[in-house]
């Protein structure tokens, strides 16, 4: 406490250190300086460069302490990979864990689809010491969250070593670090499942495309490995003949085959490891749980106390295996062992978006610190030429620990590796518009621009129409998966449609991403102008499938009241065979309401997307014990699954929400649609919780959301599932990261919702952003926002505080 008695300017200097320490709190470089101005501190004679260097350490130092308490400490070593902790960045993910005293990766890469479009791991590291220090009690492995690496440290008597695994978020580039008091010897094994062909077989298969129903005999080939240029170099070569191409013909498009975009195509992929100090060692052999392996293990010369293991990653689309290798080696040139860049890329992901609780409820405290864990997951996949998977992103370990069942190999997944579950995959790339994560969302929109031809000339063939037709359960060519298509169809069963009670009409789920979209030029001005092709082709199909099967049933193309007739349709995968399904006719509405209002389409194109809006139908109702609620759709003629797409007008489609009209007929259908309540859980992709959060119901919000974020039951906390999917399910993760956003702030056009289902007694310090390049971010403490900052200021006049209304 400052008195009347202290000393002018050392009261000066205390005030300046007080402003400092509650600035810094609140990570705000704004509010020291208005702090600094109030207390006359910038006209003393202070150092600038002292001062500076002050200001840094300290700000710095606050930042490592708010990081440091979400860090994953483990003090004892795991028992098999399912204890692994993620480590990863670029495109890069590796699980990382210390078993009977030996250090263990699994590495993953973003694209490395095989010929049956089963996504590869590259392979496993394992690391020996002699003598060993991991064989004593002394034992910690920590995820340094801040900057983005793990740490190990072991102590088996006198020797003592520390190992840090990084990877180069600018180059496909592992890194391991060993540092140790006194001489060791090291050995780096390179060990693979692939060192020879492997029939996949039973459930095997649903790690690739042939899932349930494979066409003969399948085999995962296997890698060309050996020591090479004083390491260990590994790839695998994709054959001439993939599921591209059975599934080409299947699908009656032969004709077109030598058009159509195959990824699949010329694809190798795999690396090389290196120790600077290391030499080639001899092979061996092991088994993995119920998996065999071989190994090319590199060993020290001589013991010494540091030693450096470079693993580099290399992805080509060519024919020959000498432009791959060339390619490889100048990765392999430019990898340096200078964390900095990739350090400085995680701090600035942290600063840029957060969000921190302190509260009594240590349920409230494990969730943000598991929306944490989750968005560091994500952000190993920056800067992927492919989206993150639903089902495992870059995580996946032995299936057999999580069904035990499945004794496979660790390139086992769940749903597929280069099938694409729209309906799950847009729950993870949702959350990264209020984190500010726009550049990570470029590889899902990609994904779906890059197959925009081929679902173009599948509708043409198909149904003689224009328009894009992304089916759900997409082939990464842009097909559907073949075996969802069905192997056993009718004869004559229609050419475009997938022969599956689950999937059959369900067109709309590719409206979300166009959506998003549309969102990062709203948020972030982001030029959208390359993506409106897939966005009008998309918009494009529905008018004219819509009309092609209203003119074959018979001469009007419109209903009575000029409406598409949208059957038949399919209202998520659950109410099937309907007519006006509610979310086709939310997700037409709003998308062309955006398309329309945005700068970047041409103005001679927004008379066709307002009629067309004209023909969308109105959304409908039903009623439950007397109250009026949203209709799943007009009619529908049976129920397959446990979605209620009756609330997707309510997320993601925002027309009823906060501050908007019919509020409470969406709330009347949260809280009496008896589909709505069979179906309610926070398990897997389930979106109850940002239902209640959307509609402003706090309390069931906090309880919905806390549970989907609570930890895992896994030792890494965000490894949630399998639930519906896979482990680590990161529908899962994101579904809870959208609903713990949605509770804290929600956006209306320009308005801006602050705490429109946050609970009073949960204190937090966040940072989120909102449409027009704005940034948010406040204090709730003690259920009063004790401070705000809002970017540009000009943004703050559209707040609406919501917190004790």
């Amino acid at each position: 406490m400052l008195t009347t008695k202290t000393p002018g300017l050392y009261k000066k200097y205390l005030n300046m250190l007080n402003c400092l320490i509650w600035s810094a709190f609140l990570s705000r470089v704004s509010g020291v300086l208005r702090c600094l101005r109030g207390s006359n501190i910038l006209r003393l004679k202070i150092k600038p460069l002292a001062f500076v260097l002050f200001v840094s350490l300290w700000f710095n130092s606050t930042t490592v302490f708010s990081q440091e308490k979400d860090n994953v400490v483990w003090t004892n070593q795991s028992n098999n990979s399912a204890e692994s902790m993620p480590v990863g960045g670029g495109d890069i993910g590796l699980n990382l864990w210390v078993e009977k005293g030996e250090v263990y990766l699994y590495i993953a890469r973003s694209g490395t689809f095989d010929e049956n479009n089963t996504l590869l791991k590259l392979g496993r590291i394992r690391l020996q010491f002699s003598p060993n220090p991991f064989a004593g009690q002394t034992f910690k492995q920590e995820l340094i969250l801040k900057d983005g690496y793990a740490s190990i440290s072991g102590a088996n008597g006198k020797i003592k070593s520390g190992i840090k695994v990084w990877v180069d978020v600018f180059k496909p580039v592992i890194h391991v670090d060993i540092q140790s008091n006194t001489k060791i010897s090291t050995t780096a094994n390179y060990e693979s499942w692939r060192f020879e062909d492997r029939v996949t077989t039973g459930k095997e298969n649903n790690q690739n495309s042939y899932k349930w129903a494979p066409q003969g005999i399948v085999k995962t080939l296997k890698d060309e490995i050996a020591f090479k240029d004083g390491g260990v170099q590994f790839y695998h070569q994709n054959q001439p003949q993939t599921v591209f191409d059975v599934t080409v013909k299947q699908q009656g498009l032969s004709e077109y085959q030598t058009v159509l975009y195959n990824p699949l195509k010329n694809l190798i992929f795999g690396g090389i490891m290196i120790g600077k100090n290391m030499v080639a060692a001899g092979n061996d052999a092991d088994t993995y749980l119920n998996t065999s392996l071989q190994g090319w293990k590199l060993k020290s010369k001589t013991p010494a106390t540091s030693e450096h293991l470079t693993i580099a990653l290399n992805t080509s689309i060519t024919s020959a295996v000498a432009t791959w290798e060339k390619e490889l080696k100048r990765t392999l040139q430019n990898a340096k062992n200078d964390q900095q860049a990739s350090i400085k890329w995680w701090n600035n992901y942290w600063n840029k978006s957060f969000i921190y609780i302190q509260a009594k409820d240590e349920a409230a405290n494990q969730s943000a610190r598991n929306y944490q864990l989750f968005r560091y997951m994500l952000g190993c996949n920056a800067f992927g030429k492919y989206p993150t998977k639903f089902n495992g992103g870059l995580f996946t370990f032995d299936p057999q620990l999580t069904d035990s069942t499945l004794k496979y190999t660790p390139d086992f997944r769940n749903w597929g590796g280069g099938t694409h579950t729209a309906q799950n995959q847009r729950l993870v790339y949702w959350p990264m518009l209020k984190t500010g994560d726009f550049d990570m969302m470029a590889p899902q929109f990609d994904f779906y621009l890059g197959l925009v031809h081929n679902a173009e000339i599948r509708t043409q063939a198909a149904w003689g129409h224009k328009g894009a037709s992304f089916t759900e359960q997409l082939e990464n060519f842009g097909l559907p998966n073949p075996t969802e298509y069905g192997w056993k169809r009718p004869a004559d069963f229609n050419q475009g449609m997938e022969y599956n009670a689950w999937l059959e009409y369900e067109w709309d789920t590719v409206l979300e991403f166009c959506m998003m979209i549309l969102e990062t030029e709203r948020y972030d001005k982001r030029n959208i102008e390359k993506y409106l092709p897939l966005i009008e082709s998309s918009l494009t199909f529905f008018k004219e499938h819509y009309t092609y099967l209203a003119k074959q049933r018979g001469a009007k193309a419109l209903d009575g009241e000029g409406h598409l007739v949208l059957y038949p349709g399919s209202g998520a995968e659950t109410y099937k065979m309907a007519y006006n399904a509610t979310s086709t006719i939310a997700a037409l509405k709003t998308l062309l309401q955006s398309l329309i209002e945005s700068p970047s389409l041409p103005e001679n194109k927004r008379s066709e997307w307002t009629a067309m809006l004209k023909t969308i139908p109105e959304i409908n109702f039903r009623s439950f014990q007397g109250h009026t609620t949203i209709a799943p759709a007009k009619t529908w003629e049976r129920i397959n699954n446990t979605e209620s797409p009756q609330l997707y007008p309510v997320f993601p489609w925002g027309i009823y929400g906060i501050g908007k009209p019919g509020l409470d007929t969406a709330i009347n259908t949260f809280k009496y649609d008896t589909d709505v309540l069979k179906f309610r859980s926070h398990i897997g992709w389930k979106q109850d919780n940002i239902f209640a959060a959307r509609l402003g119901l706090t309390e069931e919000a906090a309880r919905l959301t806390t549970l989907k974020l609570k930890d895992s039951g896994r030792r890494f906390p965000a490894f949630w599932g399998p639930g519906f999917d896979w482990t680590p399910d990161h529908n899962w993760g994101g579904s809870g990261m959208i609903g713990l956003q949605e509770m804290l702030m929600q956006t209306d056009g320009k308005k801006i919702y602050l705490f429109p289902a946050w609970p009073a007694d949960w204190n937090v310090h966040f940072k989120l952003y909102a449409p027009y390049q704005t940034t948010v971010e406040g204090t709730l403490k003690d259920g009063k926002l004790i401070d705000l900052i809002v970017l540009p200021e000009s943004r703050k006049k559209d707040i609406i505080n919501m917190i004790n209304q």
